[in-house]
């Protein structure tokens, strides 16, 4: 790509990208009520985009060979567990991802007996 058309491109990322943070703010001004519908999208997408990152983190992972999902589930579970006890997005997301690695990185998976 040559400059022009670089600077082509990330002037239309940014314009899209202000252009979507800016447009619930012109939609909706401060004053004006959402309508219920998108009340109603503001509670349940953010579950529903929890759901499918699961889903899609998951869908590769065997239970049925060798490591039988171990770290993921322990890397699952710890996220988890630490969300509920401490309720920091970062600290379990992050902790969860550093467990994981650690676990994939030094082999633990494979020095278990079974």
């Amino acid at each position: 790509m040559s400059t022009l058309e670089i600077s082509l491109t990330i002037a239309v990322i940014v314009a899209g990208t202000i252009f979507t943070r800016a447009f619930p703010f012109i939609l909706f001004p401060g004053k004006k009520e959402p309508p219920p519908f998108i009340t109603y999208l503001g509670v349940v997408l953010p579950m529903a985009a929890i759901g499918m990152l699961v889903v899609y983190c998951f869908r590769h992972v065997t239970f049925v060979s060798r490591p039988y999902a171990i770290p993921e589930v322990i890397g699952f579970l710890f996220v988890v567990l630490i969300h509920r006890w401490r309720h920091n997005l970062f600290l379990s997301i992050g902790g969860g991802t550093i467990l994981y690695m650690a676990m994939i990185q030094s082999g633990f998976p494979f020095s278990l007996p079974f």
